[in-house]
């Protein structure tokens, strides 16, 4: 995971690493469907080495997320009931440490399943920063694929997206949707020196993290809400959107649509409680 230095700042914020796997997880819903777009990856689970993130831009964002405030213990005159969390693990011992936390938030077995993975906090940044460039790294995080296949349909002449399509990213979307976005906020916080570490090991400093984070979830609330039937055009083997403005749009925020309007909006609200979560701690 090497990557081309950039300028670093000092700046002690507090914010957590499990917001990149958040944010990770918010775009499960972006997968691969059979016979849709060519820059679309397929979100799969891929027992690979932890991939490089991509950078398509020179400029690398910084933002600056606010440190949680933490309450001030009361003072017992005999025995103090304030316990004290217990220490980080070092980066490369940290999965088991971060699992088993994540897993105390929400123990279903989808998520299980994606937080399987070893070197999460490694590939969690490396997927963020893919993210907040609207691509989605497809061999960085096991995700669930989409179930069935790509369905279209055609009346005189023209090929639409079929919204049947919209039903096979239920149990995705739905997996998201129960994830306590207020809990995840409390853990990120507390382990986010890792993530730190994940992300100065890519050349960032944790103004540069911050940046990307955000950025990561303006790019899926950016995403438009289309509600009418989405209209396509075939290019050799693979579908487009035959509007221009819906063409154009990101490599995640296309996966979005294809989701429909209303999982769009599920996933989008996660979104917007979990930058609330990391702007209001």
């Amino acid at each position: 995971m090497n990557r081309a230095q950039k300028k670093s700042s000092s700046n002690n914020i507090v914010f957590i690493a499990g917001t990149l796997i958040a944010v990770a997880i918010i775009v499960a819903v972006l997968f691969k469907a059979q016979n849709k777009p060519e820059d679309d990856p397929e979100l799969i689970a891929i027992p690979e080495p932890v991939a490089e993130a991509v950078i398509q831009a020179p400029v690398v964002p910084e933002a600056v997320i606010p440190q949680a405030v933490e309450p001030e213990p009361v003072q017992e005159p005999q025995v103090s009931l304030v316990s004290k969390p217990p220490p980080l693990p070092k980066l490369d011992n940290s999965d088991d440490f971060i699992r088993e936390r994540l897993l105390l938030i929400n123990n279903k077995p989808e998520f299980a399943k994606w937080v399987k993975a070893d070197d999460l906090l490694r590939r969690t940044a490396s997927y963020v920063d893919g993210l907040s460039n609207g691509v989605v790294l497809s061999k960085i995080f096991p995700l669930t694929a989409p179930e069935g296949l790509f369905a279209t349909h055609s009346s005189d002449g023209t090929v639409w997206l079929n919204a049947g399509n919209y039903e096979r990213y239920g149990r995705t979307v739905n997996t998201i949707t129960n994830l306590p976005m207020d809990s995840m906020g409390k853990l990120f916080h507390f382990i986010r020196p890792l993530l730190e570490n994940a992300f100065s090991e890519m050349g960032y400093n944790p103004r540069q993290m911050d940046g990307i984070i955000l950025h990561a979830i303006d790019v899926i609330l950016a995403t438009p809400i289309v509600v009418e039937p989405i209209k396509l055009t075939r290019d050799s083997v693979v579908y487009k959107f035959a509007d221009p403005a819906l063409e154009s749009l990101l490599p995640l925020q296309k996966q979005l649509l294809r989701t429909g309007p209303e999982n769009t909006k599920r996933i989008q609200q996660q979104a917007t409680a979990l930058r609330e979560a990391l702007l209001n701690p």
